[in-house]
């Protein structure tokens, strides 16, 4: 691994800083109090190649990593304008369906994924699952040629801007007649499926919907990838997404905490209470060099998780995304903390915009998994603790 990113990864960087310097806190702030979508900037986004660097060449993407794509979502968030669903529709379905969609799935849905017009969410909590994915009961059934979904998802981001929904449900393997994982693909304008907005106090452009499939009829091509009867079907497919949205979760609070350290440290420059600026002082200098820190750890685990993943190396990939996303949701929460501390009374209006980002900075620590949930993998799986759930 090394330690400098190639001349390649640095020019996209830079592209991509450019493109959320055109748009902005502004814009992203704009589009939250509004209800609106940002839909500009991400069909600019992918008209200029950014959403489908990790998607294969052969079907319209940029061929590289996750690692490029995390590199995109960090620089859009540190321009203030994040995109949430990068973490969900190049990176977790775009990552399954490049790795184990038919030769047809691909063809069909990775050249939209890859230049943003398709836009495809994924669906795999529930009410009474929570964390437990064990528990999943949205169920996929065989009728005929065809596939009949029920059940219920929850806390799926961005449904209403999707034309499709990845599905994590069970369906009965044949040989065993016991319920395993499987992943379905279902239009959003599909009969029998609906969806609800939930009342969030998170200020976002993209909102939170519980989601329905009452029978919800499917062509047989719809369920992802090899036959549910084969031994590895679903479980692999699953993992291949959850990698990569670890990653992309924590370039997301990256992206975000630069933001926040950047307008802090800009603030403590300029802003003079006792004849100096208020940087001056150690009890401001202190916590935002410690900031600085912490969030430079979380950057090395994020690329070193990246790295594992391009590399092919999923079990160690899988370790370094957890360690990855803990570091970073935490990093993010401190320093979106301490950069409101640092503005004052001033880090509480609207004119500054420090205080809409505390409550995404706390989602980071709870989404797409919870950091309970993290800390009982390491100590699982890197410790060798017994499992405590």
């Amino acid at each position: 691994m090394d330690f400098r990113e190639s001349d390649e990864r640095r020019a996209l960087r830079e592209a991509v800083a450019a493109l959320g310097a055109k748009y902005g806190p502004e814009y992203m702030r704009e589009k939250s109090r509004t209800g609106k979508k940002t839909t500009e900037l991400w069909v600019e986004a992918g008209h200029l190649g950014y959403l489908g660097v990790n998607i294969p060449e052969e079907y319209g993407g940029g061929g590289g990593g996750i690692g490029d794509l995390a590199a995109v979502c960090e620089e859009l968030g540190a321009a203030g304008c994040p995109l949430l669903l990068m973490v969900v529709t190049p990176a977790i379905c775009g990552s399954i369906i490049s790795r184990y969609g038919t030769g047809g799935q691909r063809k069909r849905w990775l050249p939209g994924i890859a230049d943003g017009t398709l836009t495809m969410v994924f669906a795999i909590t529930e009410p009474d699952a929570g964390s437990n994915a064990h528990r999943i009961t949205t169920t996929g059934r065989r009728d005929g040629d065809d596939w009949l979904l029920t059940g219920q998802k929850v806390f799926i981001s961005g449904t209403d801007e999707a034309q499709s929904v990845m599905v994590v449900a069970r369906t009965e393997d044949a040989k065993t007649g016991k319920l395993k994982p499987a992943l379905y693909v279902v239009p959003t304008d599909a009969p029998g499926f609906t969806y609800q907005p939930i009342d969030m106090d998170l200020a976002s452009p993209e909102k939170q919907f519980t989601l329905f499939f009452d029978d919800v009829r499917l062509p047989a091509d719809a369920l992802v990838g090899a036959d549910p009867d084969s031994q590895d079907a679903g479980l692999l497919q699953l993992f291949a997404g959850l990698n990569p949205e670890r990653i992309m979760a924590a370039a997301f609070s990256l992206g975000i905490a630069r933001y926040a350290l950047g307008r802090a440290v800009d603030y403590a420059k300029t802003r003079t209470v006792f004849k100096q600026p208020i940087g001056a002082h150690q009890g401001i200098a202190h916590p935002l060099a410690q900031c600085a820190i912490e969030l430079e750890l979380a950057r090395l685990m994020t690329q070193k998780a990246a790295w594992l993943y391009d590399s092919g190396d999923d079990m160690a990939a899988g370790e370094a995304a957890n360690m990855a996303k803990y570091a970073a949701a935490e990093a993010a929460a401190k320093v979106v903390d301490q950069a409101v501390h640092t503005h004052g009374g001033n880090g509480l209006t609207a004119e500054f915009g420090m205080a809409r980002l505390l409550a995404a900075s706390r989602a980071s620590r709870i989404a797409p998994v919870s950091r309970e949930m993290i800390l009982n993998f390491v100590a699982m799986h890197t410790l060798g603790l017994p499992k405590s759930y």
